[in-house]
């Protein structure tokens, strides 16, 4: 599992070892053997015959879905079992639309049944992403979203990003936001503070940025959001549910429509001001290990671990996820698809980039080219800790060149005109500590060949 503590109010991650290592496998033979399925239909599907339901896992005894009228506190209305098919997945339908229901899966692993999920592909959820929902999307885009487009730029070095917080960057009493802390506070126009300085999206536009990198806006684990009095906070590097947006920045958590039409809202009204939205995505590690959603669902085959049996940790979070294997893989490219296709996103900033395999990431960038060919992806190219995929095959920022369209961060002129990123008695170029004067220069040159 993973700890989260506060540390001059940011909520932070600390790494505890698993409570289920026992079972983690001690090898890739195991898993190389599973079955992989890369359909569009694994999680849910409605159409004219009814609602469907795949869940892939190779390894279950059995498996099923469990019907609920609301998205908490209600008792389980039906209970469907789980077929299994080809390819390791199992499935289940019912014969009518069930819109307006909950769901999850549950499966039998080593003879017992493991806790609810409401499994890794989720696109809506209720309050605190514990249960799925069945939602229409095509009734939560907002008016004329078909038409809707980001900015196009020529050249990736031609936008201008700004990086924001939805909390932070509407959350004070004196934004004259209504919506405050909210995906809705960047859809009002004209707000003011007290003293009439621009706020909101005003403020987004008067300072001409091109582009603004939201942080993480799927659903993330940390915020209590049926209790949103408690004014609880953290960045969001903690994921939860990486295909539905995130309960507390919505009017209504429990309301899974709500999160989708605000987030969509708020992503027409930055495009129709000629800003686009990049959105950092942190597919690297989970908020939980044990129970998270990917090992309720393939117990060990989502991350990597360590000969021991403990779960390995380059992400400094408790554990790392395995790109490298085919379903992960086919998860982070079906899953930047899915937001870039849903909710019209511009661009993603991957978090702590190194952790995923080079092979991924270039594959989730010609995916989403064929999305969008004007769409742009960078991250940061490091690891927070040593791993056990081979450093050659990591997306690191010494392996850039082996990444069509993919950037990466530059560490090294941040520290050397700021200082060390993690002492603070160390001084940059730009506080007069003196020779970091060539390690400026090729920062401003993005490390290719100057004199």
């Amino acid at each position: 599992m993973t700890l989260f503590k506060k540390v001059s109010g940011v909520v932070l991650a600390t790494a505890v070892l698993c409570t289920g290592c026992s079972k983690a496998p001690k090898g890739e033979e195991r898993f190389a053997s599973f079955p992989t399925y890369n359909g569009q239909d694994l999680e849910l599907t409605v159409d004219d015959s009814g609602t469907h339901f795949a869940l892939w896992s190779p390894e279950a005894q059995a498996a099923q879905v469990l019907l609920y009228d609301s998205d908490v506190d209600s008792p389980v209305v039906e209970t469907l079992d789980m077929k299994k098919g080809d390819q390791g997945v199992w499935r289940a339908s019912s014969s009518e639309q069930l819109y307006g229901k909950f769901y999850t899966f549950r499966i039998k692993y080593d003879g017992k049944w493991l806790d609810e999920t409401p499994g890794i592909y989720a696109k809506a959820v209720g309050t605190n992403g514990k249960r799925a929902a069945i939602i229409d999307f095509a009734s939560t885009n907002p008016p004329s979203w078909d038409l809707d487009r980001g900015p196009a730029i020529d050249n990736i070095t031609d936008a201008v990003i700004y990086e924001m917080h939805h909390r932070d960057f509407s959350i004070d009493s004196t934004s004259g936001i209504q919506n405050r802390g909210k995906f809705l506070a960047l859809t009002e126009p004209d707000t003011r503070s007290p003293q009439g300085a621009r706020t909101g999206i005003e403020h987004l536009k008067e300072l001409g940025v091109t582009h603004v990198h939201i942080l993480p806006s799927y659903d993330y684990n940390s915020v209590d959001e049926a209790h949103p009095e408690l004014n609880q906070y953290n960045w969001g590097y903690d994921p939860w549910n990486y295909n539905a947006p995130e309960g507390s920045y919505s009017t209504n958590p429990a309301d899974p429509a709500a999160r989708v039409r605000e987030m969509k809202e708020m992503v027409k009204a930055l495009h129709d001001a000629g800003i686009g939205v990049v959105m950092d995505v942190v597919y690297n590690h989970t908020a939980n290990n044990d129970d998270s959603n990917f090992s309720l669902t393939a117990p060990g085959y989502f991350y990597r671990h360590r000969e021991d049996g403990t779960y390995s940790d380059a992400s400094g979070c408790g554990n790392e996820t395995a790109s490298e294997r085919q379903m992960m893989r086919d998860y982070i490219i079906n899953s930047t698809k899915y937001w870039a296709q849903e909710y019209h996103i511009d661009g993603f900033r991957f978090d702590l980039m190194a952790i995923h395999d080079i092979e991924t990431m270039n594959q989730v960038a010609a995916a989403l080219k064929e999305v969008n060919p004007d769409i742009f992806i960078y991250g940061e190219g490091w690891t927070a800790g040593d791993s056990p995929l081979p450093v050659e095959q990591r997306a690191l920022k010494e392996n850039v060149a082996k990444m069509e369209g993919i950037a990466v961060f530059s560490d090294d002129i941040r520290d050397a005109v700021k200082g060390h990123y993690s002492n603070e008695e160390d001084r940059g170029f730009a506080t007069g500590k003196p020779g970091n004067e060539e390690t400026v220069k090729i920062g401003i040159v993005a490390a290719t060949a100057h004199p």
